[in-house]
């Protein structure tokens, strides 16, 4: 059995989430409040932690403008601009940041799975689309879970799917080394160059104590080496 168990967030890490989820989390903002929103603006307020889910973030812009909106109608009006009607939503703009073969790779030697604030058809379609050979076993979505990150659930209904094994969980964001740390798990940080405010998310990584920050998931096999 192999010992070791690599966790992967997905956007941020495996996925680019900027004209996706941010673009529509940009669009829904504009759509309720007329506010406008930069991919900055979004890290800087994920930077705080406990804004995991975009549309949480989306209904702080749109309360911070002095807006009153039904959370249900946010929520399924970025779900919309994301999918669209059959699929030519902004998901169709997903780009996958993984070099091909790094996942072959880490998976000869690792267990691979997976815990993110997506939802679990999100999830499906991505991997089918980009990675269809790597089997990510568990999956664990924000539906899955009790509580969400920064809530260590997730982590720890892994650890239980996997006695013994060492777990390293690999994301970008504050809220994912928090569940980290709750965990108990290591925790490797990704702070890519170029993207917004990666010197402060950088910093903040190796405050909270990451093992070490990445600018890329590309990077992970040189570490575990």
């Amino acid at each position: 059995m192999k010992r070791r168990m690599l966790v992967f967030d997905m956007d941020g890490v495996l996925v680019d989430p900027t004209l996706t989820f941010r673009r529509a989390l940009i669009e829904t903002v504009r759509q309720f409040c007329g506010r406008e929103m930069s991919q900055a603006d979004i890290v800087r307020i994920k930077n705080r932690g406990g804004y995991n889910d975009d549309s949480d973030i989306a209904m702080h812009a749109i309360q911070e403008a002095g807006v009153e909106a039904d959370e249900r109608e946010v929520r399924e009006f970025g779900r919309d601009l994301y999918w669209g009607r059959a699929g030519e939503g902004y998901i169709r703009d997903e780009r996958w940041l993984v070099n091909s073969g790094t996942l072959e790779r880490l998976a000869a030697d690792h267990r691979l799975g997976i815990f993110t604030g997506r939802g679990m058809r999100s999830t499906q379609h991505t991997l089918r689309r980009f990675c269809p050979q790597i089997g990510f076993d568990p999956i664990i979505t924000h539906e899955q879970v009790e509580n969400r990150k920064p809530a260590p659930d997730g982590l720890l209904r892994i650890a239980a799917a996997v006695p013994g094994a060492e777990i390293v969980f690999i994301g970008d964001n504050v809220d994912d080394c928090r569940a980290a740390l709750g965990a108990k798990v290591r925790f490797i940080g990704i702070a890519a160059p170029g993207t917004p405010q990666h010197e402060e998310t950088r910093r903040l990584f190796e405050r909270l104590g990451a093992e070490t920050v990445l600018d890329s998931v590309n990077d992970v096999e040189d570490v575990l080496q």
